[in-house]
């Protein structure tokens, strides 16, 4: 008999970052349940977590690279793949340019350490302007509009979900999503301690979700019409002497400018547009100014719009006014313990924003953080010119699926000359690879959730090593970047990745020892890579980045403090507190204070009151909302049987109202149209939808050839992004606009 062992996890499923307790024998996975001495989670599992098991035991999951041939795909050898690599994608770079070559980022590689590390460091020898990543379908004008109030993108307030009294959630589903740019592990149950301690909480949605069913109270909106419930709920903050910025009193500029701009928008005209009564949206902004703890939070569905940017802005303005800013309680800067950039440098000081620094080809949107809108794919791909892009190499992502018109991405993506994708499996997207590297599974390698912790609701950190032992010829993610790194700048597919991986590591050091604000400034280089000892790879910089960060050990500066070292020695977790005020210190703006009113997201406020003022249009098209599962997240745990078994989720909701005069007869099909393309999907009729919207969830639509996923074919479902827009973005930013999509329904006439 095999002896039974315990590894402890960080779930990579999603935002939540729950502790796993995952039981071994033999090396085969027999138990998967929730860590209850994890010191975030305490146990907290959802469905998704127990299912790490079967996606190890996949037998999808690319577990050797594959070369293309014809329409099909074969097996190969690393060798023969970085072969053909070396062979194929030199030649188009030097023939057309870098930019020549473009890269897809997804959103699983955010909670990888090795793409979030070394993927960096392939873009930056790659060389191109043609970056995209799945940012710019969900999250791009949250990241813009914090930057240009607080400094960086990451520097998003989060709901200091266990003190707050009052809590308005706007467009998001927490309790499906266990939260999103907003870590927190058992979302239901911190929501239900708020009530249980005489609290309330207010959802505003389209729909009448999972949170907003165990909410206080719930508001149907219409799509894209945040802002100016917003916008009106700041004219009543002024308007009614409400305001108070509290902590941020001495740190706010532009609060004049905010006042004039709010004050024509009024509740009563802002109603009509909404579709929430002006009564309601005073009570909103008072109940909000007079809560002794309250918090704004908005997410996708406030920024997956035409007024995403502003929206999300005007979320924190909000949050400024009532003096819930950096308040116990209110919306608060996590203090993360690694790879943060509003803790590096001169606390609250930093640089301008840039961004527009270079724009997409076919309608000039604007680069953002080094990234071009991925509305744009298609365009830069099949556009003339000799700088459209010829290759591309995707990480981790399924854009020909979750990108809007996606029909029209797949069409251009088989105009590529070449293709590379680092992918767990033949998708939707990876079959028009003539590359695929696997990765291992989420059980063989190391896991420290670098990017989520910026957006804790309680600082921790946790960093869990492998649980099984990585298969013999099996590259880790980072080593196959590095030997891509090694192919674009002319080292050959047979590049020595120990020396990159030194080089890169060096360099990282001379530039932490170079500032003068780091906690080793001036120290030796040699001294500190000594220190650092034998790790090698992700572990190494993740040690460098944890002892130079806010809790570390700065290398024996500050004993007691974090490293690798504590960590491993921690397998639940290290809990570093509760949230704390950070003003002005974490602040890096060029004046080291808050700006209330920036030019780029003033500029938008004419556009904002026109829209309000079209009023309620009673001729106004049915609008298409997206909406989350807790079983689901975005395209790729389709292939999982326990997490698609059950009642079909791939529906159309539709209103009893909208259904009736429609003809839709609830479990039969319904043809759903818009400019770009037709699905057809089940109808499912509930009053949890507001009349004139309807709601398909995200992420499906497997059943295309080449992809080789059986169980998400047999649950194929309907990709709803044939039906959104790429002509139709956010303008600041250029983002996806998924929710508030003008479609036409139809019953399906049977062939």
């Amino acid at each position: 008999m095999s002896e039974e062992t315990t590894a402890y996890r960080t779930c990579p499923f999603c935002e939540a970052t729950c502790g796993l307790e995952v039981t071994l024998s033999g090396g085969e996975v027999t138990r998967v349940r929730g860590d209850q001495d994890d010191v975030f989670s305490k146990g907290f599992l959802c469905p998704k977590g127990v299912n790490l098991k079967d996606l190890h035991e996949d037998p999808d999951r690319l577990r050797t690279p594959m070369i293309r041939e014809g329409e099909s795909h074969r097996p190969a050898t690393w060798e023969e793949a970085f072969a053909l690599i070396a062979e194929r994608l030199p030649p188009i770079l030097e023939a057309h340019g870098r930019d020549a070559a473009a890269v897809y980022l997804g959103n699983p590689a955010a909670h990888g350490l090795g793409p979030m590390i070394y993927g960096s460091v392939l873009l930056r020898a790659l060389g191109t302007k043609k970056i995209f990543s799945a940012s710019t379908v969900d999250q791009r004008p949250k990241e813009i509009a914090s930057a240009l109030m607080f400094g960086t993108g990451a520097s998003v307030p989060v709901p200091d979900l266990d003190r707050t009294d009052f809590l308005l959630i706007m467009g998001a589903n927490p309790m499906a999503s266990n939260g999103s740019l907003m870590t927190a592990p058992d979302v239901r149950g911190r929501l239900q301690a708020i009530q249980a301690r005489g609290g309330t909480v207010v959802v505003v949605d389209p729909r009448r979700t999972r949170t907003a069913q165990m909410a206080d109270r719930h508001h149907f909106i219409r799509p894209g019409t945040d802002a100016i419930l917003l916008m009106a709920m700041v004219h009543v903050l002024f308007d009614e002497d409400l305001v108070d910025l509290g902590a941020a009193a001495d740190l706010a500029d532009g609060l004049d400018t905010v006042r004039e701009l709010a004050a024509g928008f009024t509740p009563e005209d802002a109603a009509p547009a909404t579709g929430i009564a002006a009564d309601d949206i005073r009570a909103l902004a008072r109940d909000l100014a007079g809560a002794e703890r309250a918090a704004v939070y908005g997410r996708i569905g406030t920024t997956t719009q035409v007024f995403g940017t502003t929206a999300s802005w005007l979320v924190d303005v909000v949050n400024t006014l009532t003096g819930n800013l950096d308040r116990e309680g209110g919306a608060m800067f996590t203090r993360a313990a690694a790879g943060a950039a509003n803790t590096k440098g001169e606390p609250g000081r930093g640089r301008p924003v840039k961004m527009g620094r270079w724009a997409s080809r076919a309608h000039g949107l604007p680069e953002t953080f080094g990234e071009l809108p991925v509305a744009e794919l298609a365009d830069e791909i099949t556009g003339p010119g000799e700088d459209r892009v010829r290759a591309f190499i995707t990480i981790a992502g399924n854009p020909a699926v979750s990108t809007p018109n996606s029909d029209r991405l797949q069409d251009a993506l088989e105009e590529l000359d070449f293709m590379v994708s680092v992918d767990i499996y033949l998708n939707e997207t990876t079959r028009h690879a003539d590359v695929i590297l696997p990765a291992p599974s989420p059980l063989e390698k190391g896991h420290y959730d670098l990017a989520l912790y910026q957006f804790a609701v309680r600082n921790v950190a946790n960093y869990s090593p492998p649980a099984l032992p990585v298969p013999d010829g099996m590259l880790q993610e980072w080593e196959t970047l590095l030997r891509l790194t090694g192919i674009v700048t002319g080292q050959g597919p047979d590049v020595d990745v120990t020396a990159i991986d030194d080089y890169v590591i060096g360099e990282t050091v001379r530039r932490e020892i170079s500032s003068e604000h780091s906690p080793i400034s001036g120290r030796g280089q040699d001294e500190i890579l000594a220190a650092l000892g034998d790790r090698t790879g992700p572990e190494r910089m993740l040690d460098l980045l944890l002892r130079t960060g806010p809790y570390g050990d700065a290398f024996g500066a500050n004993p007691g403090g974090l490293s690798m070292d504590v960590l491993q020695d921690n397998p639940h977790g290290v809990d570093l507190g509760a949230l704390e005020p950070l003003l002005p210190e974490v602040l890096r703006t060029p004046t080291g204070r808050i700006d209330l009113a920036p030019d780029l997201l003033t500029s938008d406020v004419p556009r904002l009151d026109e829209a309000m003022h079209q009023g309620a249009d009673a001729e106004r098209p049915l609008m298409l909302v997206g909406r989350r599962d807790l079983r689901s997240n975005n395209s790729w745990m389709h292939n999982l049987p326990r997490l698609v078994s059950g009642p079909a989720r791939c529906t159309v909701l539709v209103n009893p109202r909208d259904a009736g005069a429609l003809g839709l007869v609830d479990g039969d099909p319904a043809i759903v149209s818009a400019r770009t393309g037709t699905i057809e999907v089940p109808v499912q009729i509930s009053d949890d939808i507001m009349p004139g919207v309807v709601s398909i969830p995200h992420g499906w639509g497997h059943d295309l050839a080449g992809a080789e996923m059986q169980v998400a074919e047999a649950h194929a479902g309907a990709n709803s992004n044939i039906l959104t827009d790429e002509l139709v973005v956010e303008p600041l930013t250029g983002n996806a606009v998924l929710n508030g999509i003008p479609v036409r329904l139809a019953p399906a006439v049977p062939a």
